[in-house]
């Protein structure tokens, strides 16, 4: 028997707070001008946001109130943009990509959404947690051969006594799940309860959650962050069209598990 393990973070979660900002900042400036040059770098922690990165556009979003929305009006938000380098500018306009660098896809026909059996077992468990607890918090599965062995959940504002068996239904009713009760050690918030989540108990940073962002740890990844980029940035546009060169291949029916490199230069 093989195990294979992946985890998932809800949108409370700071690092994923800050991917949310930088995305925000990068559909402010495509909204007004589709041609704008993105790379925004998002930390953020304990009532201050911190903005930095390398901007090109025709047009001037109103960042900080973008930015408050979000994380509200207490925030201390410091903006540090400078224009995109000319060299990469150059490469860019000739129709070079924005950066060099290694992009993988991958699909997998074991699913309907032909990704890792264990991460849509820790993203669907996640997400109907955060549906009912709209909170900081984490998941994780742990799969022995097809059999679910093991679940972690770590969320905040809840009770023990509320949270496992809504998790353990959540898990069983699962299709791909083959789990009961008896052979599943399930560690629901196994260093207490707590109340203390977000920016208040943690620094957060964009492009931090890589491995969640992709397929999960089983599957090796190239590349960097997705959040914060225009098409032009490779570490995205390239991820997702690898992405998309394995799941038609998965469909196509000449292969159950497809892996997919592409190398770009400027």
């Amino acid at each position: 028997m093989s195990i294979k393990t992946a985890e998932f973070c809800s949108p409370g979660h700071p690092d994923k707070i800050c991917d949310f900002i930088a995305d925000s900042i990068l559909d402010a400036y495509l909204a007004e001008d589709k041609n704008s040059r993105v790379a925004v770098e998002v930390m953020g922690g304990h009532n201050l946001i911190t903005v930095n990165g390398e901007v090109t556009s025709q047009v001037h979003p109103d960042l900080e109130s973008i930015v408050k929305k979000i994380v509200g009006e207490n925030y201390k938000i410091i903006i540090n943009l400078s224009k995109q380098s000319p060299s990469i500018a150059h490469g860019v306009d000739i129709g070079g990509a924005g950066d060099q660098g290694i992009m993988k896809g991958y699909a997998t026909a074991e699913t309907e959404n032909m990704m890792p059996k264990e991460y849509e077992l820790a993203r669907n468990l996640c997400q109907k947690i955060y549906e009912k607890y709209p909170y900081d918090g984490k998941t994780q599965v742990t799969l022995n051969g097809d059999s679910v062995q093991a679940v972690v959940v770590s969320f905040q504002n809840t009770k023990n006594i509320d949270l496992l068996p809504l998790v353990k239904n959540i898990i069983e009713a699962d299709l791909t799940a083959k789990a009961s009760a008896s052979a599943v050690e399930y560690l629901i918030n196994p260093a207490g309860e707590w109340s203390q989540g977000g920016f208040d108990a943690d620094t957060g940073l964009s492009g931090r959650k890589l491995i969640i962002d992709n397929y999960g740890p089983e599957i090796t990844i190239g590349g960097g962050s997705f959040s914060g980029k225009d098409y032009t940035k490779v570490d995205r546009s390239g991820a997702y069209i690898a992405r998309k060169i394995a799941v038609d291949y998965v469909k196509s029916g000449k292969a159950k598990e497809v892996f997919v490199k592409l190398a770009y230069a400027i």
